[in-house]
């Protein structure tokens, strides 16, 4: 369940422009909480950070899922990069 929601914030992030991205998640993490359907509660970061080097431009963007169940706390990540022309990069 949590590669899923990994997959939906994802999804939706990559809908969104190269500058919304950086005035949104750029070098801070925001969280958010959701509820899986067998009523697991799943902590959502979000962040965005220069990919290598920031002249280059390109954002990647991160997404870490962790469930709250007592010991069944496993990390769950997906990423993405955008260049500055809104290309995804290595895809």
């Amino acid at each position: 369940m949590a590669r899923q929601i990994a997959k939906q914030r994802i999804a939706i992030l990559r809908s969104n422009s190269y500058e919304a991205l950086i005035s949104g998640y750029l070098n801070r993490s925001v969280h958010d909480e959701v509820l899986g359907a067998t009523g697991t509660r799943y902590d959502i970061e979000v962040q965005a950070v220069w990919d290598k080097v920031r002249e280059s431009g390109n954002l990647r963007v991160l997404v870490a899922v962790d469930s709250k169940r007592r010991g069944a706390r496993r990390l769950t990540t997906e990423d993405f990069i955008l260049a500055p022309d809104g290309s995804f990069v290595g895809e």
